[in-house]
Parts: structure tokens; C-alpha cells; sequence
């Protein structure tokens, strides 16, 4: 799935495009509002407000005009009279800096099971032994549903976007705690060791020294 990011502030968009990215998405990253009209077709935008050539708004204008495309604003303009004109004109969704990458996923997957029913609905995931249903929220193991708490479900569904791969500890925490997280990352490990004792043999969470952890699917 393809997002167009129209962002001038580097490190935001860096942020958004790394936790875009881990949940599967495509991410077409552009600077301006000039650029963000000569873009390809996407399946959403993200757009700023305080772009350095035009006002996001007029560009959410523009898109509306041509299209259905699915738009979030992501603005610093907190002001009810911009929230308002930004859905007023055709923006499905509006999300205050700062915020959380966590809330903009969600508001992302939120505005797409609105408007675009059949791209939000997530792929299930399965092995041999464990089966995970997004749209539940439910584990299987073995055919027998397992009782995770929410965050311990959250942890394990964001390991199982990439089955395999291994995640820092900092990717992980800001996915699954969100980046303004404070609390001590030991609470990392206690989720870690809470899913394996849950999941027994049929998936094992392993470390990866120096680096964090992954998930591999019997």
C-alpha cells in the first residue's frame, strides 16, 4: 500500500517513513506542495499544512478535486477554525503535531477501513502451529485460543510483521509503547518472557545480542 508524505520537516517525515515503513506500507515522500500535486497515485496522503510553497490546505483542495484518495492532515495548527476548513474541504481525517507514529498508523488504518474497506483489512497470519488474526485481536496456538494481554498481543503482532527479521529494542518500544514512551524498557523484556511462556514451542521470540529481538514461526 502506497502513502504520499507531504512533509518539509525532515525529522518528522523520518520518523513517519521508518514507522510507516515497519507496518508494511510504501512511503512516496515529497517537500512541497508542487510536488506533492505531480506525484503518482497513491492509496492515501498524508499532508502538512505549513508547507514551504503553499498552503497544505490548498493542497488538499487540489487532490479532492481530482480524486477520492483517502487524506489525513498532520498539522501544528491546533486551532478548531483549521480542523474544521481541513475536513470541510475534503480531508477524512486531521492529527495535531506532535503526535505519536503509533496514532498516525492508527488514524491511517482507522480513515482506510472507513473509505477503503477492502485495503484496511489486514492478511492474517499463520504457521504451521500458530495462527493470528488481526481483525480479532485473537492467538491461536495449536487451534486453542491463547489469553494475551493487549499489549503483549500488540508486541507479538508487530513481530509478526516480518517474521524473521530482527527489531531493535528502540524500534520495538516506539511501535508498541509509541515514541514518547518514559517508562523503563525492562517492561520490554517481562512481555517478552510473558509471550513465551504462552507460546511455548510453537513460536519462539528469540534475542538477537546487541540488537533486540525477533520472531520465528514454527
Amino acid at each position: 500500500m502506497r502513502v504520499l508524505l507531504v512533509e518539509d520537516d525532515e525529522p518528522i517525515a523520518e520518523s513517519l517513513m521508518r514507522g510507516l515503513g515497519r507496518y508494511g506500507f510504501e512511503v512516496v515522500w515529497v517537500r512541497t506542495g508542487g510536488a506533492a500535486l505531480a506525484a503518482e497515485a497513491v492509496d492515501v496522503v498524508l499532508v502538512d499544512l505549513g508547507l514551504p510553497d503553499m498552503d497544505g490546505l490548498d493542497v488538499c483542495r487540489e487532490l479532492r478535486a481530482r480524486s477520492d484518495v483517502p487524506i489525513i492532515v498532520i498539522s501544528a495548527r491546533a486551532d478548531e477554525v483549521d480542523r474544521v476548513v481541513g475536513l470541510e474541504i475534503g480531508a477524512d481525517d486531521y492529527v495535531t503535531k506532535p503526535f505519536g507514529v503509533r496514532e498516525v498508523i492508527a488514524r491511517v488504518r482507522a480513515v482506510l477501513r472507513r473509505v477503503r474497506p477492502a485495503l484496511a483489512q489486514p492478511e492474517p497470519v499463520r504457521s504451521e502451529r500458530v495462527a493470528l488474526d488481526r481483525r480479532a485481536r485473537r492467538v491461536f496456538v495449536d487451534g486453542v485460543e491463547v489469553a494475551l494481554t493487549p499489549k503483549e498481543y500488540d508486541l507479538l503482532a508487530f513481530l509478526a510483521e516480518a517474521p524473521g527479521a530482527a527489531f531493535t529494542r528502540e524500534q520495538i518500544m516506539e511501535a508498541v509503547w509509541d515514541a514518547n514512551w518514559f517508562g523503563p524498557t525492562k517492561t520490554l523484556d517481562v512481555h517478552v518472557g510473558a509471550l513465551r511462556r504462552k507460546l511455548g514451542e510453537a513460536a519462539a521470540v528469540e534475542t538477537v545480542r546487541g540488537v533486540g529481538f525477533r520472531l520465528v514461526l514454527t
